[in-house]
């Protein structure tokens, strides 16, 4: 007799996967444990510490016993000092109730997709694209149009690309500049061309600043600056790449009040507050010096131009030049043959042969692309660069 049972796994969850870049650490992990000799390109993560003066912050908080709940959307003095120093850098003007402080950046869009999208309702994302983002559009029961970009042209961005794909049914466009994988960077005037087609439409605009400060060849900008924009633009930041945060899990909102209320609401009954503790943190990376932003930006630029050219020296690689954030996005499509006929079964067998752990860039919306994280040491970055390339030449 078969019985019916009433345990399935829920539906939705069947709408997103598993995040590959947390998969490729997890299988990195494994072979550490193992013993293998892994060279770890997968992590996008500062391999700096967090500054002294933001640990210090902390063990105040701690000692001061600011250990107990706080709003349910972040404390004012947060929410207070991420307007302020949005403001400094770009000429906004937001204010605490136009600001909602969420457990790190990925946190805040998930929270902003479900509190905005109905079902049906598009959402634009250009190619390639952070992961996470067409597993959370799904998750609100929306719809991913992708706009594909041109390797040829570093995989920059315009509103031409952008405009054939808007809609009566588009609620919302991503922009991630620079990217994450690409580090591809939206230039000022074809962002503001951008701006100007979403708001004639009504259409909420995302700009996802998280490597705002890591620009290589000209300044961050913010496009939540122009005047008016605050009506459709929405903000989502983080602390964790621009201080070394990645473990503190403060990310931030930007956005008109109405929307922060509607995601408030969300996380008032989902993850509450933020961790108080890292809230105080979080106000003294925001606050205090920011000396060690320009020092990490320094080194990810040798890093990248090392990266770079050591990947365009083996034979069949093209790898575009990222302008900005700290990945590298090679073309690795030479490789293709042999059991290899996808991004997912080289990056398997990089790991399994050569001990190189990358994530395959069909997570990101391409087959012939793997991301490769440069924020690890010239020491590592020269070993695993070796041991692809023999690889490579091999296969």
């Amino acid at each position: 007799m078969v019985v019916q049972t009433n345990q399935e796994i829920s539906e939705r969850i069947s709408l997103i996967s598993v995040s590959s870049t947390m998969k490729v650490a997890a299988d990195a992990e494994r072979l550490r444990t193992q013993g293998v000799d892994v060279v770890d390109f997968g992590a996008g993560e500062p391999d700096f510490p967090t500054p002294d003066n933001i640990k210090r912050a902390a063990i105040r908080a701690l000692e001061q016993n600011f250990t107990k709940y706080t709003n349910a959307g972040g404390t004012l003095e947060l929410k207070q000092a991420v307007c302020e120093k949005h403001a400094a850098d770009f000429g906004t003007d937001f204010q605490p109730g136009e600001c909602l402080i969420a457990v790190g950046g990925k946190h805040a869009i998930f929270n902003l997709t479900q509190a905005l999208l109905n079902p049906g309702d598009e959402v634009v994302i250009p190619v390639p694209y952070w992961v996470t983002y067409k597993d959370v559009v799904n998750y609100a029961g929306g719809k991913c149009v992708f706009v594909d970009t041109d390797e040829e042209q570093g995989f920059a961005l315009t509103a031409d690309m952008i405009e054939p794909y808007l809609t009566d049914r588009t609620k919302m466009v991503f922009i991630n500049s620079p990217s994450n994988p690409s580090g591809a960077l939206v230039d000022r005037e074809e962002f503001e061309k951008i701006y100007r087609l979403t708001a004639a439409r009504g259409i909420f605009l995302l700009t996802d600043e998280c490597y705002c400060h890591f620009l290589y060849d000209s300044q961050p900008f913010s496009i939540a600056s122009l005047k008016g924009a605050k009506d459709n633009v929405v903000v989502a930041g983080s602390l964790s790449k621009t201080y070394s945060m990645t473990g503190w899990r403060i990310g931030f909102v930007l956005a008109p009040a109405r929307v922060i209320g509607a995601m408030v609401k969300l996380q008032s009954h989902s993850t509450s507050n933020p961790t108080s503790i890292a809230q105080k943190a979080a106000v003294e990376a925001l606050r205090g010096p920011q000396d060690s932003v320009d020092t990490m930006l320094a080194q990810y630029a040798k890093r990248r131009d090392f990266v770079v050219a050591r990947l365009r020296a083996i034979p069949g690689v093209r790898c575009a030049e990222p302008r900005g954030a700290f990945y590298a996005y090679p073309n690795i499509g030479v490789a293709f043959g042999n059991g290899i006929s996808s991004s997912v079964q080289f990056a398997e067998k990089l790991l399994e042969k050569a001990g190189v752990a990358v994530v395959p860039g069909e997570a990101f919306g391409t087959d012939r692309h793997v991301r490769i994280s440069y924020a690890t040491s010239m020491h590592e970055l020269e070993r695993g660069l070796e041991r692809m390339h023999r690889f490579i030449v091999e296969q």
